[in-house]
């Protein structure tokens, strides 16, 4: 029974142990490509460093209760800001968008068109659109008549559906792989509006994760010469926390549409206590944010991202 007992509290130990160097290590993501993937996962570990925190303090040990103390309020000071601080608006939303990465090998079509016909968007994105979803999409053009899509086959093909009028609408091929990055404008009101959506590769090796971080660069820059306000929106293969994503905002002046209304974790949906926030919204400052969520699952490991904005007003 005593061998037991502390065969337990060797591996709570060890946990905690774990959880502290993760915690202090993804402070240094920039190092290298394997520690930012675990970057990720400030939200799992500020989670556990609380239970493991409480855990301590029952088993009276006062040095891992310390250690857990400023390991949770390190966490907590990358995951709070995320429900604070952000600027809401404080009327009505006139322009509703939907972000939604549908999962190349996912034939579950109605789902998607379901959720679609719940929320009502006016402005829809999809990504790993592959010449099967293009297919299978067709019947939104009859309420969203403005469409463009770029399906492939593999996992970057993307579409754009929208039942308000574009002044134009386009795409380019980002550097360095060619993944289609959609650029689209109309008018909301008096104001002129950029929408673009993208959609970088998973960064698993070293020429992956450059080439990540190169797409986001170059969409950094098509945001940067963007005419009016401006909506970023994408599967950006990043999370909040990670410095290419970070490096994004302060390049641009963008800000997540989440802020204020928390972390909203969107992949892996086969995992739910590992999920990460993935998908993103980012809007200009003339762009008044009046709500963030997630939406229902639709077949696909993302959850889609619903977005409610108020443009000029």
């Amino acid at each position: 029974m005593r061998r037991k007992a502390v065969s337990l509290v060797g591996l709570l130990q060890a946990a905690a142990v774990v959880t502290m160097l993760f915690s202090v290590a993804t402070i240094f993501d920039a190092a290298h490509r394997n520690i930012e993937l675990f970057s990720h996962f400030r939200l799992q570990y500020l989670a556990v460093s609380v239970l493991l925190l409480i855990v301590f303090a029952l088993l009276r040990s006062p040095a891992y209760v310390v250690a857990l103390l400023v390991t949770a309020l390190l966490n907590a000071s990358y995951v709070m800001p995320w429900y604070g601080g952000g600027t809401l608006a404080a009327g009505n939303a006139n322009l509703k968008l939907l972000h939604a990465n549908v999962y190349s090998g996912n034939d579950e079509y109605e789902r998607l068109f379901d959720f679609i016909a719940t929320e009502q968007p006016d402005v829809i994105f999809l990504q790993e659109i592959t010449p099967a979803w293009d297919v299978a999409c067709d019947r939104l053009r009859e309420k969203y008549p403005y469409a463009y899509s770029v399906p492939r086959e593999g996992n970057f093909g993307i579409a754009m559906f929208s039942r308000i009028a574009l002044d134009s609408v386009t795409h380019v091929d980002s550097p360095p792989q060619a993944f289609p990055t959609i650029v689209a404008t109309m008018t909301v009101g008096d104001t002129p509006l950029t929408l673009i959506n993208t959609h970088p590769t998973i960064p698993l090796t070293q020429s992956l994760y450059e080439a990540r971080n190169e797409q986001l660069e170059s969409v950094a820059d098509l945001a940067l010469r963007a005419h009016g306000a401006v909506i970023l929106t994408g599967d950006f293969n990043s999370s909040v926390w990670s410095r290419p994503y970070r490096m994004l905002e302060q390049s641009t002046g963008l800000r997540n549409t989440r802020r204020g209304f928390g972390i909203q974790p969107t992949w892996p949906t086969f995992m739910p206590f590992a999920m990460i926030p993935l998908d993103h919204a980012l809007v200009s400052d003339d762009i008044e944010v009046v709500g963030t969520r997630t939406g229902a699952r639709i077949g696909s490991d993302h959850l889609p991202l619903v977005v409610e904005i108020a443009v000029g007003s």
